[in-house]
């Protein structure tokens, strides 16, 4: 059968944006290198929070790790497809596409598209830029499951091993971006792409700085230059913000949003899949007893922890999705806050506070874990505090590293009892990617070591099913198979704001987490 892309929508329901002033009262100063310069160029300058390598994003180079985040968010990369804002994929670099049968896919490309270095985007060029990707890049080969690919023109063909339901969704993925091979990639990670904007420099963990794209197919990029600020301190943040040192910025404490509700500045707030949760490691013999993973599920007060510590800037989770999702919110179930219950559990499987000291012991050992996170997210430290003092109320002692050295610690099975982390769980969606990456025997990040027979003949299921309904309904009992395992407790999901000068237009949230940068960010008229 042959399907033209308009006829065959991939879609589940997602998030409404909203963007708009706060207004009250106060006042900001505008820098000399920001808005605009004397020279009259138009510059803008961005705060982040998550551009360093401790995110896995030391570049932009989207076939290195999680770069890709970098470069789809700056403006440098585009991919074939993309979300819009009801999250429908829909064409971006490409035009339409076939799928003739199962295992193949034609996608025809726009005629109109070159890279910054001047290059046309074609066949030819597509092709290159996807070898590579799955030649280097280990998640995107297992995603993608390419056979081969061929082009002629404006087309690229490719062929999957197995069927491939959420090919176009994968494609979508930051990792996806279509870079320019011919001009290769630098020692640093610079890659040439489609996107407004393109790499004058990088240093990681620092600073990226921008120039426009002067031949971008898609509209006047709004700024001649751009800077990028890795700025990890939230209070460095909203310092910068308010001094006018920058005119953007992303990841702002919660606690500092009073300071910057007033006409002065723009909030584009928006509901989003990435979760705050935390794996249990499985390799661990104190998380091996099943009592002690269902109390500390039971002993996290999420509603808690998202009004009060969050102030209610976020969603209390169930499971890996949120509830605009068909699959997601309160199609499962999962363990609710119940102090007492999870004081039975522990007592019940001999887990009791003989010496008094309020910290259970058994056969002598007492009842410790060691509960790993990172500082980049600010919810993560939070959620370990949090999580510390709802936990040694029912006799559990938690100790806390938060550290940038996760990535390295997390390899390690003996370094940690409960891991805990941050991650988009439906970018694409399609809530597979959530299982493929962190669940299964052949996921790169199952931390823990999980497993379950159940789960990976579920998944058997799910890769070769097209029909979306089916893929809900799997994802529903894959997620409710984790649940009963206590293997991962999903904690809350992200309210994202981005916060701007009102001197500035089209820094808006989307519910992928994907785009920021893009060609409609300009001075405000």
């Amino acid at each position: 059968m042959k399907t033209k892309y308009w006829k065959k929508t991939i879609s589940f329901l997602a998030a409404v944006c909203l963007s708009g002033s706060l207004l009250a009262g106060c006042g900001s100063q505008k820098s000399a290198d920001s808005t605009q310069t004397e020279n009259s160029e138009k510059t803008f300058v961005f705060g982040d929070t998550t551009f360093n390598p401790e995110n896995e994003e030391a570049d932009v180079n989207p076939h290195n790790t999680y770069a890709g985040w970098a470069c789809i968010r700056y403006g440098i990369g585009e991919t074939l497809f993309h979300y819009s804002d009801a999250m429908e994929i829909e064409p971006w670099l490409a035009t339409e596409y076939e799928n003739p049968d199962d295992l193949t896919w034609i996608i025809t490309l726009r005629d109109d598209v070159s890279f910054s270095s001047g290059r046309k985007m074609d066949g030819e060029a597509v092709k290159e830029c996807l070898e590579h990707l799955i030649e280097v890049h280990e998640r995107a080969r297992g995603d993608l499951m390419i056979d081969s690919i061929t082009a002629e023109g404006q087309t690229v063909t490719i062929k999957t091993q197995v069927p491939k339901p959420t090919l176009l969704n994968y494609l979508s993925d930051p990792y996806g971006c279509i870079i320019d091979m011919q001009a290769g990639i630098t020692e640093d990670g610079i890659v040439t792409g489609t996107g407004p904007y393109q790499v004058v420099s990088l240093t990681s963990g620092e600073k990226l700085e921008l120039k426009k794209n002067e031949t971008y197919w898609d509209g006047e990029p709004g700024f001649d230059q751009i800077t990028v600020r890795t700025i990890s301190d939230g209070d460095t943040l909203t310092m910068a913000l308010q001094s006018g040192e920058i005119d953007g910025a992303y990841g702002m404490p919660y606690a500092s949003y009073p300071l910057f509700e007033n006409d002065d500045y723009t909030f584009s707030s928006c509901a989003t899949s990435r979760a705050f949760f935390a794996h249990m490691n499985f390799e661990s013999p104190i998380i091996q007893d099943e009592a002690v993973r269902k109390a500390i599920a039971m002993g996290i007060d999420k509603e808690g922890f998202v009004e009060t510590l969050l102030d209610g800037n976020g969603y209390a989770a169930v499971g890996a999705y949120p509830d605009n999702f068909s699959f997601g919110g309160d199609a499962v179930q999962a363990e609710s806050y119940d102090p007492a219950g999870a004081e039975k559990v522990l007592e019940d499987a001999g887990w009791v506070d003989r010496d008094g000291d309020g910290i259970r012991e058994k056969d002598g050992e007492k009842l410790s874990i060691r509960w790993l996170t990172y500082p980049s997210r600010q919810e993560l430290p939070l959620l370990a505090e949090s999580a510390q003092a709802t936990l040694k109320e029912i006799g559990i002692d938690v100790s806390i590293n938060s550290t940038a050295n996760h990535n390295s610690l997390r390899k390690d099975p003996t370094a940690w009892d409960v891991y805990a982390s941050a991650m988009v769980t439906a970018p694409t969606g399609d809530p597979e990617y959530f299982f493929t990456t962190h669940c299964l025997d052949s996921s790169a990040v199952n931390n823990g070591h999980y497993h379950s027979d159940r789960l990976e003949e579920l998944e058997k299921e799910m890769a070769v099913t097209f029909d979306t309904e089916k893929r809900g309904e799997l994802a529903v009992q894959m997620q409710q198979t984790i649940l009963d395992d206590h293997a991962f407790v999903f904690c809350s999901h992200l309210k994202m704001s981005m916060i701007s000068r009102s001197d500035v237009t089209g820094l808006t949230a989307h519910p992928c987490d994907f785009y920021e940068i893009t060609a409609d960010l300009k001075p405000a008229e």
